[in-house]
């Protein structure tokens, strides 16, 4: 029998590095296809920006997978306890509505050991960005990932992304932006 290969996750934890973080929707299904649930996530990542665990640069939740670009704002908060505060209550949160509401999704995101997950394990891509260059190219990636997908003409059309603040239609964007690390 062949042993598969698995990418493990190296994360390279330096102080004061922006981070771009990908992590998706178990099995890649589009558990975020209803608004109500993106915007609930975004409610979430907002209350943990508040908090002040971390400075949001860009952001965009797309039915399948979600974009952060962000830094820890200390030693203490290592992205992985940044996503963990963030992502756990969050899926608990809807998976606790899907089982009151017997909701059929239930039989897509249940394991083989009967456990439901929301969010796919493992630690996602993450990135250390090394350069403006870089922050800038990650910050277009996430905007254009809407239009990209064919959900919006125009990136600042889509609202569960940062793209209208940086067209500065601030008052429309649901999680604010810190300024952009010099």
């Amino acid at each position: 029998m062949t042993r598969l290969r698995t990418k493990r996750l190296r994360r390279r934890e330096r102080p004061n590095d922006v981070r771009f973080l990908t992590f998706s929707c178990y099995r890649s299904l589009a558990l975020f296809a209803n608004d109500a649930i993106k915007r609930a996530f975004c409610e979430r990542v907002r209350l943990e920006q508040a908090v002040g665990r971390f400075d949001l640069y860009a952001w965009t939740v797309m039915p399948t997978h979600v974009h952060l670009l962000l830094r820890p704002r200390s030693a203490e908060w290592t992205v992985p306890s940044v996503l963990h505060a963030m992502k756990r209550p969050f899926a608990e949160r809807v998976l606790r509505r899907w089982r009151r509401l017997s909701a059929p999704v239930l039989n897509r995101v249940r394991d083989r050991r009967g456990r439901c997950h929301f969010w796919q394990p493992g630690g996602g891509y993450d990135r250390n960005i090394v350069s403006d260059e870089e922050l800038f190219e990650k910050i277009e990636y996430i905007h254009l990932n809407a239009v990209r997908a064919g959900l919006v003409e125009h990136a600042a059309d889509y609202p569960f992304s940062s793209a209208s603040w940086y067209a500065g239609e601030k008052q429309r964007a649901m999680i604010p932006l810190n300024p952009l690390p010099r």
